[in-house]
């Protein structure tokens, strides 16, 4: 057996560079340790064993950072460069494999273990060598900048493991197939394999070239088709006489000259066109300026609708569309009736407030269609890029102008009826405030002379009827919301979805669910069912869904048998719609002591609200629960302070706050309660329960109570009164200031009800307490 060799040498760790046997090379070492191993080797044998780092990004590499496999090297010459580096000539000895690696404090040492060749087979070498030269032949014409002296001696050379040794030290090849020439110790397999690792390379280069070759000639032919195109301009100029008019731009100059725009537009646009001769078709500048010019082409500067107002054609299309609104209906008719008069007024903006489902949107198509003006809807919801409002700079890849302007051409008039939808739901961030850009739009002393940064011309959108709509004032910066008109929508009341639901939602579905309305008869009652036990909102929306249901479960039927009539009454509407999903309130069946019902106005419409009080031994703790409000829990304070400094009027021992705890509830528990209108209620139902006297069950009540027993006027008043008729109650106990709001309320609610107005806590408990 060999007996195996151990050495130990000073360790220089080298970055993308390997090291073969019998070559030689230049070094250069930066390393303060490295520096060090080669100064301490010089001063002994000069022999140091180098190796190939892994990843060449380490900057202390260990072990496992090199390759195994190195080589044992002589130090020719070093000489010290003046940026801190040494540069070393060095000759391969022989190839060794590192074992352990040793810390010298100054620098690093390694045991070796040295390795012998494998020599086979001479016959095979000899043939091997052969192919590798004539191999090496057609690799070097590829490759014009090698060392052409360096390797003529290198194939000189008459030992095969030499030969492949020296040409992988020189030759351009990735450091990981040289390390892998490093580690093949059979000289017959290195042979091989370096023979396969030209042809390899070689085939890389043929296909590089190839490449290169193709891309040059391309980019030949386009040059050579782009000097021929600007030759045939050139040409067709000195036939025309210097006009250089091709069809397309015949076409947009016949446009140009057809529409009616502002001198100034005109000019511009003259001028753009004139750019758009002179820039290469091939040219991205060509497809801008022609996109530019088809929007100063399409933009309606001069035509707007000429229809003659009729002031009872708009009162009876806003009729048939929508039941209600009295009040929007007026004030549209109002405008209207003064622009006719005047000709001249601006068009005001409106905005329509209200919850989801009022009939916002469609309000405003039926004022489009009233006036006979083309209609256009612009989403606002969720803009947060002021360019959304204004629109992009032309220099911008893809700029096109902001929506106001593509509404406007949309349109196709100057004076349309413009929908800017969801108002409230705009939002800003770093790329503008979409909110203030719209001033400029809504304000009738600027919007004269919009200035879009795509049009770059001023647009006249005086003549633009605007209506908004929001479902919230809160979020609508002031500036902005004081050049608009508000009007607020407010939830419909029942009646009112009654007749929603009979004259317009109704025939609509059955229209769509492709039923005979002949056929098919929906009870006056079960329509008022699905209000009151299917839908809870403030609009129709769900009510609209929910016949839509009952039309589908009959349209199956009818698909079956169309010869059968069908009537949807109170009987079969659960087995068409399902389980009840909201139960309203009613009134007790008796009187009860420290029970008051009050009145609440919520987003779905009104209802009645319980108040309940219960006393306990205590020391005078107030607990409310029934998850209220900031607001309702200061109402809750005012009363129990009220009752407190009029203890000795209402015949209540005043020590009663150090002996008992007042708890006071509102259910439902989950569900949030707020408003200012619960004072008189929980004054009530507080007075109710310390004095041991009923609450009459047929009494509602709403008002604000201040710390004097004055009764403050509350809002909503329509609504909680409907509610309290629907829930069965005899008599509303209101604010006096109130009293004004009496006009507002249905007639069928007025004829069922009492209302009493009244200025002082005191009238109330008169009334209120049995």
């Amino acid at each position: 057996m060999e007996q195996i060799v151990f050495e130990e040498f000073n360790l220089v760790p080298l970055k993308g560079v390997v090291v073969f046997p019998s070559a030689r090379t230049h070094l250069d070492v930066g390393r303060p340790k490295s520096i060090k191993a080669l100064e301490n080797a010089m001063a002994t044998n000069g022999l140091v064993f180098v190796s190939c780092q892994v990843d060449s990004g380490v900057s202390a590499p260990g072990q496992r950072d090199l390759y195994e496999i190195g080589t044992v090297i002589l130090i020719k010459q070093l000489s010290k460069l003046p940026n801190n580096t040494v540069r070393v000539f060095v000759e391969g000895k022989y190839r060794a494999k590192m074992t352990k690696i040793h810390d010298r404090d100054d620098f690093l040492s390694v045991s070796v273990e040295k390795l012998s060749e494998v020599h086979q087979d001479e016959l095979f070498s000899v043939a091997a060598v052969r192919v590798l030269k004539e191999t090496f032949d057609t690799y070097k014409k590829l490759f014009r900048k090698l060392p052409a002296i360096e390797i003529e001696k290198i194939l000189l050379e008459t030992s095969a493991g030499v030969l492949v040794d020296k040409l992988a030290q020189v030759l351009p090849i990735p450091i990981e197939a040289k390390q892998s020439m490093l580690d093949i110790l059979d000289i017959d397999e290195r042979i091989i394999r370096f023979t396969k690792l030209l042809n390899y390379e070689k085939e890389i280069a043929l296909l590089r070239g190839k490449i290169d070759h193709d891309v040059k000639v391309a980019i030949e032919e386009h040059q050579r088709e782009f000097f021929l195109r600007e030759q045939m301009k050139v040409i067709q100029k000195e036939m025309n006489n210097g006009e250089n008019e091709n069809s397309d731009s015949k076409e947009l100059a016949e446009q140009i000259t057809a529409v009616k725009m502002p001198s100034t537009v005109k000019k511009k646009a003259l001028k753009e066109l004139e750019r758009y001769k002179l820039v290469s078709q091939t040219s991205p500048e060509s497809a801008v300026i022609r996109h530019y010019l088809t929007w100063l082409i399409d933009l309606p500067w001069d035509k707007q609708s000429k229809a003659k107002i009729d002031l009872e054609n708009v009162q009876t299309v806003l009729d048939q569309d929508h039941y209600g609104l009295e009040k929007i209906k007026e004030r549209v008719t109002e405008y209207l009736a003064v622009q006719k008069l005047t000709k001249s007024m601006k068009a005001p903006i409106l905005c329509l407030v209200g919850p989801p489902g009022v009939g916002k949107t469609s309000l405003a198509k039926s004022i489009a269609t009233s006036v006979k003006r083309n209609f256009v809807r612009i989403t606002l919801g969720g803009v947060r890029d002021e360019a959304e409002i204004y629109g992009h700079r032309r220099t911008y890849i893809g700029a096109m102008p902001g929506r106001i302007i593509q509404g406007i051409k949309k349109a196709g008039t100057n004076n349309p009826v413009v929908l800017l939808d969801e108002i409230d739901k705009m939002s800003s961030d770093f790329r503008g405030d979409p909110a203030s850009a719209m001033l400029s739009v809504l304000d009738p002393e600027q919007n004269h002379a919009f200035s879009d940064h795509y049009i770059e011309e001023p647009f006249d959108l005086s003549k633009v009827m605007f209506i908004a709509t929001a479902n919230s004032l809160s979020t609508i910066p002031g500036p902005l919301r004081d050049r608009m008109e508000i009007i607020e929508l407010s939830s419909y009341t029942e009646i009112e979805k009654f007749h929603i639901a009979r004259n317009h939602l109704l025939n609509k579905q059955i229209k769509e669910h492709g039923l005979d309305k002949a056929k098919l008869t929906i009870a006056d009652v079960a329509i008022n069912e699905m209000i009151r036990h299917y839908t809870r909102e403030a609009g129709v929306r769900n009510l609209e869904r929910q016949i839509g249901t009952a039309c589908r479960k009959i349209a199956r039927k009818y698909a079956d048998d169309p010869s059968r009539a069908y009537t949807i009454d109170k009987q079969n509407l659960q087995e068409l719609l399902g389980k009840q999903k909201f139960d309203y309130r009613t009134i007790e069946p008796e009187d009860l002591i420290g029970v008051a019902t009050g009145l609440a106005y919520t987003a779905f419409g009104g209802d009645t609200l319980q108040i309940e009080v219960s006393l306990s031994k205590g020391k005078g703790h107030l607990v409310l629960t029934g998850k209220l409000g900031d607001v309702m829990k200061e109402s809750a304070q005012t009363a129990l302070s009220y009752v407190r400094s009029r203890a000795a009027e209402l015949g209540i021992d005043e020590d009663f706050n150090e002996k008992l705890d007042i708890h006071i509830h509102v259910p439902e528990g989950a569900v949030p309660k707020d408003g200012p209108s619960a004072g008189i209620t929980m004054t009530t139902a507080i007075v109710s329960a310390l004095t041991n006297k009923a609450v009459s069950k047929d009494i509602g009540m709403t008002g604000e109570v201040t710390l004097r027993g004055r009764v403050l006027p509350i809002g909503g008043l329509k609504e909680k009164s409907i509610s309290a008729h629907r829930a069965g109650l005899k008599t509303i106990i209101c604010p006096e200031k109130n009293e004004k709001d009496l006009d507002d309320i249905p007639a069928i609610v007025k004829d069922d009800v009492q209302f009493i107005f009244v200025r002082d806590v005191s009238e109330v408990l008169k009334l209120a307490l049995v």
